[in-house]
């Protein structure tokens, strides 16, 4: 698949509907990633994949294009399973970065994270660019993010960096600003490799492709999800307190489980989902994210309660709870010990070239707020 035409031929047929192959999903990303195209078609083979609806062969030859072509592996020294949560993007109804927060809570808690994320294309503030806001350094090598998950718990591989995807990733994420079959492909494309994962998608119809597409590649345990708000037609790629969330559950045994979690059957109030809109400037959303961690939202909040499920599901995945409840108290606990606002600082301190300036970064937001 060498020529422009060869190419533009996979584009019609796209247009038409009509599914690719693994194989020809593999060797059409094998052509964007080595840059053999037209950037004219590049764009237009993910518009027209992203319109058709990927299928669960599409994505897992897009991922293992990316994951063998264009990924920096690494196998951080934890001595447990590590974990990773991320959202794909693309959801109608735009959230704060729960998944991060989440994140720094379920590894205060004991649960070694490895997570993998971009800047935001279709969201306000993205998991690197919150990262970045908070001190961490978004720019350092595959190694050193290792080191972080081994010693902080928790580390973030940039997903537009050039150090963690030298070929081409950053160069097709920094030139489009649509939801595309990367957000799900490009994500799962983690350089540890993590095989227990957390997994908010951006529409119901995503979470059996997207579990079934973990289970391809080699998760032994996965939850994937997208949360509901009721009364409306849009949803979010985090677990919700303010509808439904429809689940489905990769086991060990290899089985697929669907199920849902309802607010009120979990003791959640009901909440406005207005509340968990981020602030439209991002200075003022990292203070805020920052006053969450450090427990100084109210217990009953819209945010706090929001965070306290989204951990607990990663809780239960990594064997660290059996319910879900019982992980939400743990995650509660957690914040409210100030172990996850440690455990915040040690990320920002441990995963940087120049510590010093992180935690400096980290401590005029938390001044800022108090």
């Amino acid at each position: 698949m060498s020529t422009d035409k060869t190419f533009g031929a996979l584009i019609t047929r796209l247009i038409d509907k009509t599914d690719l192959t693994r194989d020809e999903a593999r060797e059409a990303f094998t052509v964007i990633l080595n840059d053999n195209t037209t950037a004219m078609q590049q764009g237009a083979f993910l518009a027209a994949l992203r319109a058709k609806g990927e299928t669960e062969a599409e994505v897992a030859g897009a991922w293992e294009a990316i994951f063998d072509l264009d990924t920096v592996k690494v196998t951080p020294d934890t001595g447990m399973p590590v974990v990773e949560n991320s959202g794909t993007g693309m959801d109608s109804y735009k959230t704060f970065n729960i998944s991060t927060a989440a994140a720094i809570v379920a590894a205060a808690a004991g649960v070694p994270m490895a997570r993998h994320g971009a800047r935001a294309i279709t969201s306000v503030c993205g998991t690197v660019d919150m990262a970045e806001a908070l001190g961490v350094d978004v720019a350092c090598d595959a190694d050193l993010v290792a080191r972080s998950i081994k010693d902080a718990g928790i580390g973030l591989f940039n997903g537009m960096s050039p150090t963690i995807h030298p070929m081409a990733l950053g160069r097709i994420l920094s030139q489009i600003h649509f939801g595309s079959t990367l957000n799900i492909a490009a994500s799962l494309a983690n350089p540890a490799m993590p095989r227990f994962g957390i997994r908010g998608v951006y529409a119901r119809e995503m979470i059996d492709p997207v579990v079934r597409v973990m289970k391809a590649i080699g998760y032994q345990q996965a939850l994937v999800f997208h949360g509901a708000v009721d009364g409306t037609n849009k949803g979010m790629d985090e677990a919700s307190v303010c509808g439904t969330t429809w689940c489905a559950q990769l086991g060990e045994d290899g089985t697929v489980d669907t199920f849902r979690l309802q607010p009120s059957e979990l003791g959640l109030a009901d909440h406005n989902p207005a509340d968990l809109a981020p602030e439209k400037d991002l200075a003022r959303e990292s203070r805020r994210f920052v006053a969450l961690i450090r427990g100084q939202e109210n217990g009953t909040s819209t945010r706090r309660q929001a965070l306290e499920l989204n951990t607990a599901l990663i809780l239960k995945v990594a064997g660290k709870v059996d319910t879900i409840p019982t992980g939400m108290a743990l995650a509660g606990a957690t914040i409210d010990s100030g172990n996850a606002y440690a455990t915040l600082e040690n990320w920002v301190t441990t995963q940087n070239r120049q510590p010093e300036e992180g935690l400096a970064r980290l401590r005029r937001l938390q001044n800022a707020i108090n």
